[in-house]
């Protein structure tokens, strides 16, 4: 409970706060840019956080997560494309009701449903992430290997590629994390002689390259493509009786959210999509759907944006992401040197509860921000892609210069950037490699640990109730897909 009020107290700091506002705004225009998301604005955040202190950097990441997941929605109603994935579905509903001339109540329902779907799952992260952690101490090397290792396994289900080529981008992810010197062996691998690889890879230069260099490029193949804009006169809160009508659809789709973001490498793409299905299923007018249903609106942004706080559970507690965007931020706690954990909620309590406060404040910030500046934002789609890419490159290169005034981590950008987009280009997501690379060094480490423990009798880990369930369920998500595809469904026909 001290830890619950002391971190309350921290949102006090001046500094903070302003830090938060500029992050919830900054989000907002990230989110508003088609093209952009969450993850690509935390990526190129995450550099310039390395000179503040913990907490506000953390914070600032966090807050542009929450407001970017919103904000996707502000072009998925007025010009027919999602700023981010997650935000697709808004576009069957949201957009139909701009062209009736109600792209002000479309947006109003749009931001009070991400409202209290955050504020939902914020309440859900205060509570379950502890209790997780809790769990988490009987856990040792060989259970938090069998952990890690599950983790990876769910990347064959995140990103846009198939299950194979998921597991493979994943695979790629993991052998980057092999990069440089073994800590238990201290054997060089794949450093070619390269004093700047005796560290491996750093995690940052290669999330502003996959992320925001590769969508550049993308981007740059389809500078013809126009849009169609839908004017706006005011943005305006829903009636009465559309709260009526909706109420229930957002607490739904805020508790199928919160249980979608904690499962790991699922994340708000995925809960907006099960929030708008269930939407209609449960609607007493299914037939209004994909035509300007508000409940469509609000069914995928109360789910959207509740994941986000359901993806910090798994991602703070045990050091799994539960979406992309964790885990850019999962790096972010690395890189100032916080391991997430049952640790955080007893040795930095103060720390994970300041991040709990710092995420609800931000969910009420921008539902201000969402309907005071909606009509503003809207106006950053005007920009043209011609200028507005080169000024995200220009940022990219700054940030990767900055972390240690390197040029090499500037060629690590341009690289990760050039390999990213010839994988989207065939068909592989990068989301699986950035989490690959992150999840690689932990399973390295505890596989070591493990042995080290074990007196390199590996089998023994089989021995060990919660490791052998974590395996079992590994085992279950590779294999899972393929058996319920190939016998259950015949055996149900």
């Amino acid at each position: 409970m001290e830890a619950f009020l002391s971190g309350f107290i921290s949102l006090g700091d001046p500094k903070l706060l302003l830090i938060l506002l500029a992050a919830t705004l900054g989000g907002v225009v990230i989110g508003a840019l088609p093209g952009l998301n969450a993850t690509n604005g935390a990526a190129l955040l995450l550099p310039f956080t390395l000179s503040m202190e913990a907490i506000p950097a953390i914070a600032s990441l966090v807050a542009l997560y929450c407001s970017a997941t919103f904000a996707g929605a502000i072009t998925a109603i007025l010009i027919n494309t999602p700023g981010t994935p997650a935000s697709a579905t808004t576009c069957l509903d949201g957009y139909p009701l701009a062209q009736r001339g109600e792209a002000g109540r479309a947006l109003g329902l749009a931001v009070v449903s991400s409202t209290i779907g955050g504020v939902l799952s914020v309440i859900c992260l205060m509570l379950a992430a502890p209790l997780l952690a809790r769990m988490a101490y009987q856990f040792s090397p060989p259970e938090y290997f069998a952990l890690t290792l599950f983790g990876l396994s769910m990347l064959a289900s995140i990103g846009e590629g198939s299950p194979p080529k998921n597991l493979i981008s994943g695979a790629f992810g993991v052998f980057l994390a092999l990069v440089g010197v073994d800590m238990l062996t201290s054997v060089e691998r794949f450093t070619f002689g390269s004093h700047n690889l005796y560290d491996g890879i750093g995690f940052v230069p290669v999330m502003i390259g996959i992320f925001g260099i590769s969508e550049l490029i993308v981007q740059a193949s389809s500078l013809d493509k126009k849009r169609e804009r839908v004017s706006m006169k005011a943005v305006q809160l829903p009636n009465r009786d559309d709260y009526r009508k909706v109420w229930k659809t957002i607490l739904r789709s805020s508790g199928i959210g919160t249980f979608i973001g904690i499962l790991p490498a699922e994340g708000a793409t995925v809960a907006s999509m099960i929030g708008y299905n269930e939407a209609k299923r449960w609607s007493k007018t299914p037939e209004q759907f994909g035509n300007g249903a508000i409940e469509g609106i609000a069914g995928s942004e109360a789910a959207n944006n509740a994941a986000t706080g359901g993806a910090m559970v798994p991602t703070l507690a045990l050091g799994i992401p539960g979406s992309a965007t964790a885990a850019v931020i999962l790096a972010g706690l690395m890189v100032h040197g916080i391991r997430p954990g049952p640790s955080m909620f007893t040795e930095q309590a103060n720390f994970a509860y300041t991040i709990f406060w710092s995420m609800m404040l931000v969910n009420l910030m921008f539902l201000l921000v969402g309907l005071t500046g909606a009509k503003i934002f809207a106006r950053i789609t005007l920009i043209p892609t011609q200028v507005l890419w080169p000024c995200v490159f220009m940022i990219s290169i700054v940030g990767a210069y900055a972390l240690d005034q390197s040029m090499f981590d500037v060629w690590i950008v341009l690289i990760s950037g050039i390999i990213g987009f010839f994988m989207r280009r065939y068909g592989f997501s990068v989301v699986p490699l950035a989490i690959g690379l992150i999840l690689g060094e932990m399973l390295e480490q505890r596989l070591g640990q493990s042995m080290v423990m074990l007196d390199e009798k590996w089998w023994l880990m089989f021995t060990r109730p919660l490791s052998l369930l974590f395996f079992c369920l590994t085992i279950a998500a590779l294999l899972g897909p393929v058996l319920w595809t190939k016998y259950l469904v015949r055996l149900f026909k």
